[in-house]
């Protein structure tokens, strides 16, 4: 009982992947679901189609990514009416992104009627930061009321990147601290302490924080109540800056990283300004994570950007040498899984994360499967 499907639903897409144990045995992307000329016409042909196209026998579940599981859900979980019922509850907290989850959800249970489906939340591994962490300084019945509170996300990232840290130094999980960094379009860090999560920058949605492709990140709450009275911004539209019009994308014109970072090695000023915004936002959020953690064993990059981009690595850590973090240009340069230098106070760590593999383990884990 090793076989996990993961699905993951977009509103237009459904990406994949098949797994035996940690063997990929299939993996790919149904696009443009419902569109003129797409894969496929709804979300059960795309499901259908794989199918049709995969052998599917023996599997042990289906693994589906669930972004948002508010203070309801802490771990993973076997999908059932009530389950469902609670995650569409819970769509105002993800208005883009859990509903294509239920679709994928009602339609596997539909088509593999005899297959556990099971929630895999990005929320979860943050669930158990300390209230302290996780409550704002508001009203606290308003903020009862109406679940506002930092959740976190990327959450099988950190989970399986910090595992991964541990073992890459060959340390038991549980007495290692790291500070991982999942840097892509979206980006986020986590403090996470012998294996639990105790702070991570995105809060009830995935808009604070580090500065992303298109998202602002982190900015004074009052920004919005200027541009609504001031301007004249209607709420929506402000949304729409603040979450596809700002980050990379606002302040150099490019929300990719790669394009940002040419520009920037060639002088253009403001990728110049947009890298130095992107990295310095970096490592605000890791310094005042050496604070929370006290000690810490290894930074970890990972996600497209942490595991690829050389001069953000070096960028964000540089001048950090007397708290112990230092970057070795060689090890750097060669995409090293350590690139600090042998016997550094503070290991600095490139992890590929799996998130997936997560999601498979995960759910696994949720029917009472060995991993």
């Amino acid at each position: 009982m090793t076989r996990v499907l993961v699905l993951n639903s977009g509103s237009s897409s459904l990406r994949y992947r098949h797994f035996d144990g940690s063997e990929v045995l299939a993996k790919g992307l149904v696009q443009r679901i419902g569109e003129s000329g797409g894969d496929a016409a709804d979300h059960g042909a795309a499901l259908q189609r794989l199918m049709d196209e995969l052998d599917l026998s023996g599997l042990a579940a289906v693994g589906h990514r669930v972004v948002h599981g508010g203070d309801r859900f802490t771990a993973s979980t076997v999908v059932d009416d009530d389950v469902l019922a609670t995650i569409e509850e819970l769509v105002p907290l993800a208005p883009l992104h859990n509903p294509a989850a239920l679709t994928g959800l009602r339609v596997a249970r539909d088509l593999l009627p005899d297959v556990p489906q099971v929630a895999v939340f990005d929320t979860a591994f943050h669930s158990t930061i300390p209230p302290e962490g996780a409550l704002w300084a508001i009203d606290r019945e308003v903020a009862g009321k109406w679940g506002l509170r930092r959740y976190g996300f990327h959450g099988t990232s950190h989970a399986y990147v910090s595992r991964e840290t541990a073992r890459l130094l060959g340390r038991p999980v549980a007495e290692t601290n790291v500070i991982t960094l999942h840097l892509g379009n979206g980006a986020s860090a986590t403090a996470v302490r012998g294996g639990r999560s105790v702070a991570t920058s995105m809060g009830m949605t995935p808009l604070p924080g580090l500065v992303m492709g298109t998202r602002s990140g982190d900015i004074d709450p009052s920004l919005i109540f200027h541009l609504h009275r001031v301007a004249g911004m209607p709420v929506d539209e402000i949304e729409e800056l603040l979450t596809r019009r700002s980050g990379l994308l606002g302040l150099a014109g490019d929300n990719d990283l790669r394009t940002v970072q040419e520009r920037y090695e060639a002088g253009d000023p403001d990728a110049t300004l947009a890298f130095d915004v992107y990295c310095r936002r970096i490592r605000e959020y890791t310094g005042s994570y050496l604070a929370v953690l006290g000690r810490v064993d290894a930074i970890t990059f990972t996600g497209g950007v942490g595991e690829n981009s050389r001069p953000v690595r070096a960028v964000t850590l540089a001048g950090l040498e007397q708290l112990g973090i230092t970057v070795d240009p060689d090890r750097n340069d060669r995409n090293a899984p350590v690139i600090s230098p042998d016997g550094s106070p503070i290991a600095v760590c490139v992890v590929p994360t799996e998130e997936e593999l997560e999601i498979a383990s995960e759910a696994r884990k949720a029917i009472g499967a060995a991993d």
